[in-house]
């Protein structure tokens, strides 16, 4: 029971003191663990806008290729303006998960250094046993989201490209012409969706580890 005493009172302190990591220089226990909640929960909220984005994005160009269309300037519209929205969300999740992966290293070797003044030797041990497990959950967020950015940028390249040629050779030859390049195009898209799913997995298990009680 001792243990147990001790480990949940680590799970509250890891929970009060992970703001200094995502959510700022907050200066109570209760405000650092508002704002670590809010910030997993925001990463998350973030990913999975942008992966609706990703979907909408790909119907648009699929709509303004289709064989047919008799709008192309109103299709055109939309996949300008949906891949202006994608843009804005994919630096959004990029930031966020580039955040993590810089401010991870500081945050645990803070709390190395805060479990090596305690001189209860149980305690010191639970407090670097829960260290040692937060952190390999943490790091499994960037390891996840490696490689996306140079994925992302590398798509959104080749949509801005369509884009770029259409708006010099809107006709129905052009988009003819267009549409095998446009049809990879949202291939690879719905692979850069795949790709996230691992992401919203590690965010996951990090707030199963801090939130969800062992039964």
């Amino acid at each position: 029971m001792k243990l147990r005493r001790h480990s949940l009172a680590f799970i509250a302190l890891l929970v009060f003191g992970t703001a200094a990591f995502l959510g700022g220089c907050a200066t109570t226990g209760m405000d650092r663990s508002a704002k670590t909640s809010n910030s997993i929960r925001d990463v998350d909220s973030e990913i999975r806008k942008m992966m609706i984005q990703i979907d909408v994005t790909a119907a648009s160009l699929d709509s303004l290729v289709v064989a047919g269309n008799t709008d192309l300037k109103k299709s055109f519209d939309s996949y300008s303006d949906n891949l202006a929205k994608l843009d804005k969300e994919g630096k959004k999740v990029l930031k966020r998960t580039e955040e993590m992966k810089s401010h991870s290293k500081e945050y645990f070797a803070e709390w190395e250094k805060q479990g090596d003044t305690f001189t209860n030797p149980e305690i010191r041990e639970l407090s670097a046993e829960r260290r040692t497990h937060l952190a390999e959950v943490y790091a499994k967020v960037p390891a996840a989201a490696e490689g996306i950015h140079g994925t992302y940028n590398a798509y959104l390249t080749g949509l801005k490209e369509i884009q770029k040629y259409l708006s010099t050779d809107l006709t129905p030859k052009g988009v003819e012409a267009i549409t095998p390049v446009a049809n990879q195009s949202v291939k690879d898209l719905d692979a850069l969706k795949t790709s996230l799913q691992p992401v919203l997995v590690a965010l996951a298990e990090i707030k199963a580890e801090l939130y969800k009680a062992k039964k």
